[in-house]
């Protein structure tokens, strides 16, 4: 066994490694950016080696500088984690000759089965159903629109060397492949200095189902099940399962086995991960396979008791491994959820900043399910716009799919970050509904069910609820420290008659005081509410209790007036109000929203690319006004409007901050 490994990577993944590391009694040694230098997984290694500047092409992606690192440690081997030299067969080759030890498959295997190409012509060889498209590479635009034509719409447009959703559109139409293939090639170029395109048929309505194997240097491989992967926002996985509410024993087993066909072929001796897109009816293709560990792994080892990061360190050692396909079981369920650095609000776009609070749940049996948490941030750290936006990425187990499900809403409750937006609201959103709860979705489930983007969803009963005792309980608790302090605005706190104001709703309530909460009687609706077991306190973020035994967690934000309360998905204005003052809030004249139709505004942080405007220009509705990217991926920005530009307040190379005005229209 090793004494010592490096890991090229970083976030929560070199978090993770070195955690299995330590517990493997092997030392670790982290490569990091500038951007890096202070981040969890330098403070958690053993050794820190500094590579070059923010950019991954200067930084992640430059083999002889990790392996520099390795040789001047004396590392004796190299875990890539998921994403930059990962899948490089020539960085693999490269440690071998530098007599290093590569953490995952031979490189013969990585060419075979790494490159998106080669690995269909090696499976449509094999004999492996395959989705139609065009196999080879693809030189311009003109080549691309010809071959989609030959393929039907809609065609998917790839990176060969694609992964994390980075390199890939679906064009419905001429124009979407003029626009996309451009995109591809560039994103392909920056993110993984490889920019040969692909193109096939894209399957309507699909669900992506994914097989993970794992093999040895002596012949045996085995599969652990599939993970549901279908949950997914422009092409990158948002939340995922196992096992996949789709598959039965039958189907499981003729996906399994077709996996492990395809690694035995190409003596695969790692852990890998073969991606199948499935019909609702169960019929599979194979889509690809990466021959590296996947950011979503934590799910199969919660169902399977199976740590593949360990595995993936044994097998590199040269060890067998220690059991059979008939040893493996799946029991219970999974659910992960991506925590993303992003704004549902503005369609998912990215987000950077300082993560100014930063409160996870606390990990493991929470009482009738387990928390998992994989991150590699801490409060005060910042999410760089160099790198791919996630916080963190939060699992739940339980022996049943609901309450896996369950168990994660309540989970999310618990996780509170305040800095950059983040996706907590939505991913609660997502376990909320029914169409999830019953297992029938598909990759179209977010366009589906969100078509306008997420915005915020109405309260509940129970929520409302929630937030009429919450606000209740904070209200008199900062009256009575006001009245403490001799505050004379504070008001009369022997007060028990007071109207909450949910947005414009407006409840009559009775107070009453108890040990430790508040009992609030709803004299319009004939019942009374139980607020009991109160942690809060004023100047804290989350307030927790439980309503008539109930347990919960809410986010709270004092406002000007008020409190704004956020339950999951749901987040309203509070305020508790007597009944005089809230017949003068009715009478209040509503603000009138400014006009911002003459201007395109930047959506989000990020480094103009191009900027196609020109002042004095006529734009029509639906051109390309510029192209600004941020994490990694490519944003192409549209006039939402016809206008003579007036003035071009940004320029390619530019950075800008989300709201910066990029264009005005005359």
């Amino acid at each position: 066994m090793f004494s010592k490994i490096l890991i090229a990577n970083r976030g929560e993944v070199a978090v993770r490694i070195i955690k299995t590391a330590r517990r493997m009694g092997i030392a670790t040694v982290v490569v990091y950016s500038e951007a890096d230098a202070d981040s969890l997984a330098v403070e958690m290694a053993d050794q820190t080696v500094a590579i070059g500047p923010a950019p991954a092409a200067e930084s992640y992606l430059v083999a002889e500088k990790i392996i520099a690192a390795a040789e001047a440690t004396h590392a004796q081997a190299i875990h890539p984690g998921f994403g930059f030299l990962s899948e490089n067969a020539g960085f693999a080759r490269a440690c071998a000759a530098a007599g290093i030890v590569f953490i995952g498959p031979n490189p013969d295997a990585i060419d075979a089965m790494g490159d998106k190409i080669a690995s269909k012509r090696f499976a449509t060889a094999a004999g492996v159903s395959v989705v139609p498209g065009h196999v080879g590479e693809i030189a311009d635009g003109a080549q691309a629109a010809k071959v989609s034509h030959e393929i039907g719409y809609p065609v998917m447009i790839k990176a060969s060397a694609g992964g994390g959703g980075k390199g890939i559109r679906v064009a419905w139409n001429d124009r979407d492949v003029e626009e996309g293939f451009a995109a591809v090639r560039a994103e392909a170029k920056a993110a993984f200095g490889d920019d040969r395109i692909f193109i096939e048929k894209f399957i309507e309505s699909p669900r992506h189902v994914e097989i993970q194997v794992l093999g040895d240097a002596h012949g045996h491989v085995v599969h652990l099940f599939e993970r549901e992967c279908s949950i997914q926002r422009r092409n990158q996985k948002v939340i995922e399962e196992a096992p996949s509410p789709l598959l039965d024993a039958e189907t499981r087993a003729a996906m399994g086995a077709q996996a492990v066909a395809l690694a035995k072929a190409v003596n695969y001796n790692s852990a890998g991960t073969v991606e199948f897109v499935a019909g609702q009816d169960q019929s599979f293709y194979f889509l690809e396979m990466n021959t590296r560990l996947q950011v979503e792994h934590p799910v199969t080892e919660l169902v399977t008791g199976i740590d593949l990061v360990e595995q993936m360190i044994r097998v590199a050692a040269g060890e067998p491994l220690g059991f059979t396909q008939d040893d493996l079981a799946i029991k219970g369920w999974a659910i992960e959820s991506r925590v993303y650095a992003e704004d549902p609000l503005r369609r998912f776009l990215p987000s950077i900043g300082r993560l100014v609070r930063y409160e996870a749940p606390v990990e493991g049996d929470a009482g009738g399910y387990i928390v998992r948490n994989d991150a590699g941030v801490r409060e005060g750290d910042e999410i760089s716009m160099f790198y791919d936006p996630m916080i963190a990425k939060l699992s739940t187990w339980a022996e049943t799919r609901l309450e896996a499900i369950d168990g994660m809403g309540r989970a999310l409750e618990d996780f509170h970050i305040e800095g950059p937006s983040q996706n907590l609201a939505f991913l609660a959103a997502v376990m909320d509904q029914d169409r999830y709860r019953s297992g029938v979705i598909s990759t179209n489930y977010i366009p589906d069910e969100f078509p306008e983007g997420f915005h915020w969803v109405a309260p509940t009963h129970f929520q409302a609820d929630l937030m009429t005792a919450a606000g209740a309980y904070m209200h008199r608790l900062l009256a009575a420290r006001a009245r403490r302090q001799g505050n004379g605005l504070a008001g009369p706190l022997t007060r028990t008659e007071w109207v909450v104001a949910i947005d414009k709703a407006k409840r009559p309530v009775v107070l009453a005081d108890i040990e430790d909460g508040l009992v609030v009687t709803l004299p319009d609706e004939d019942r009374a509410l139980t607020l009991t077991d109160v942690d809060w306190r004023p100047g804290r973020s989350l307030f927790r209790g439980q309503l008539d035994g109930r347990a919960f967690t809410a986010t709270i934000e004092q406002a000007d007036e008020g409190f704004i309360i956020r339950h999951r998905a749901a987040r309203a204005r509070v305020l508790v109000l007597t009944p005089l003052s809230a017949a003068m809030h009715e009478r209040l004249p509503e603000k009138v929203k400014a006009d911002t139709s003459k201007l395109v505004v930047s959506p989000m942080p990020g480094l103009v690319v191009t900027m196609e405007a020109v002042a004095g220009q006529t734009v029509r509705e639906g051109e390309v006004v510029c192209i600004i990217e941020a994490m990694k991926m490519q944003n192409i920005i549209r006039a939402e409007r016809e206008g003579v530009v007036k003035a071009v307040n940004a320029t390619a190379g530019d950075s800008v901050a989300a709201d910066d005005v990029l264009v005005e229209f005359a």
